[in-house]
């Protein structure tokens, strides 16, 4: 399309993009036709001259995220029906206006055909994280469209795009409300109340990814005593005591996450909870509390980001689980999880495998777990499912 700079692959190189896969590598480009810098948008072309898809430029290993196979005009009325698109979905899924349930993924990166864009839902607030310059480039237009699609239902748009963007570009940008604002931060989860820090905390605040998985910890908790280690927020601590669980114990070594989850235990059940809180080592607290527990969550951050940390990672997952299925009440249940995309289905499932071994006790898998349907993976990018779990039972 004319003034749009183009980039032309290498022969041969046509065949990713031709299949809808949305990463264009730079080993595979020939050269660009144009002046370009970081987050300008760009059509991608083969070696003869063929249309092939329209995205984002950024210089390093993946060079264009693509967000459209037809050629298209980048304005307001494509933004708009992108996010339109997002939200219909998340309606499809009945998602979208419940009172049991306010928070939600509104978009997913790849799986909603937007790489390097991330907007979490949260009772009335929109919360931006671009991982690619060209989407915060491109924010004016998104949230354009999202007080399109919303209309009066959105009270605030929040960008929280510094963290994801990295050190390069973090200097220079800042987080910071783009529409209203939001002074109550509070949600409702399945009936379970939260307060949410999307400004200081994790992520976009809050891990919307487990609210399945909170959900069948909670039909596994009647009676038991629980320990939710890495606990951040409370969630699944909130859930297990709701479903009437003898008594809940919430790990996680952050003294600012502990603040937040005995918040969130006290907007639930006031001061009655049957639950203590500790800022302490997940490895320690496991280590110094064998035998005490009926049902453990094991929900780590991501121990690899890149590649090459990815064995360092598995050697991680191998030694925290060890500690978990040597130190549970034998009958009991390990809710086990990986977060790092670099850590397949198949590298998570052999570090369990090698620390039951090594702990010699006899498990068996209940449930393979993932991410929810409002984390939509693409068929064309499979890359797109990075959350794994299982449930164990220990005998």
């Amino acid at each position: 399309m004319s003034g749009i700079p183009k980039v032309i692959l290498n022969s041969g190189k046509e065949q990713s993009p031709k299949r809808f896969h949305p990463w264009v590598f730079s080993g595979a480009i020939k050269k660009i036709e144009g002046d370009v810098i970081d987050g300008d948008i760009v059509e991608v072309y083969s070696s003869q001259n063929e249309y092939l898809g329209t995205g984002h430029y950024q210089k390093g290993s993946i060079a264009v995220r693509l967000f459209s196979f037809k050629q298209i005009v980048p304005d307001g009325i494509f933004w708009k029906s992108k996010i339109e698109s997002a939200y219909n979905y998340r309606t499809a899924l009945g998602l979208t206006g419940r009172e049991d349930t306010n928070v939600y993924r509104l978009v997913f990166a790849e799986g909603d055909g937007l790489p390097g864009l991330v907007i979490d839902y949260y009772n009335g607030t929109a919360v931006i994280q671009a991982h690619s310059v060209g989407m915060y480039k491109d924010g004016e237009h998104i949230a354009q469209a999202l007080k399109d699609v919303f209309g009066e239902r959105l009270k605030a748009i929040y960008d929280k795009s510094t963290e994801s963007l990295g050190n390069k570009y973090a200097q220079t940008l800042k987080n910071e409300y783009l529409f209203g604002e939001d002074k109550e931060k509070e949600v409702t989860e399945n009936g379970h109340k939260f307060k949410i820090d999307f400004e200081e905390g994790q992520k976009t605040g809050f891990f919307i990814d487990q609210r399945e998985n909170r959900k069948l910890v909670a039909h596994y908790s009647q009676g038991k005593k629980v320990l939710d280690c890495f606990c951040y927020a409370g969630g699944f601590s909130v859930y297990a005591l709701k479903a009437g669980a003898q008594e809940v114990t919430s790990v996680d070594a952050s003294r600012t996450a502990i603040a937040l989850t005995d918040t969130n235990i006290a907007l639930n059940f006031g001061e009655e909870a049957k639950q203590t809180s500790h800022v302490a080592d997940a490895f320690d607290f496991l280590k110094d509390n064998q035998n005490q527990y009926d049902l453990m969550v094991v929900d780590p951050p991501a121990f690899a980001k890149h590649r090459e940390a990815k064995h360092q990672a598995v050697m991680g997952y191998k030694r925290l689980n060890a500690l978990a299925i040597a130190g549970i009440k034998p009958g009991g249940m390990i809710f086990t999880f990986s977060c790092s995309q670099v850590v397949d289905k198949s590298l998570f499932h052999g570090a369990i495998t090698a620390a039951a071994i090594e702990v010699g006790r006899n498990v068996r898998i209940v449930q393979h777990l993932s991410q929810p349907p409002d984390h939509p993976v693409s068929i064309y990018h499979p890359e797109g499912e990075y959350l794994k779990g299982m449930v164990l039972f220990v005998e």
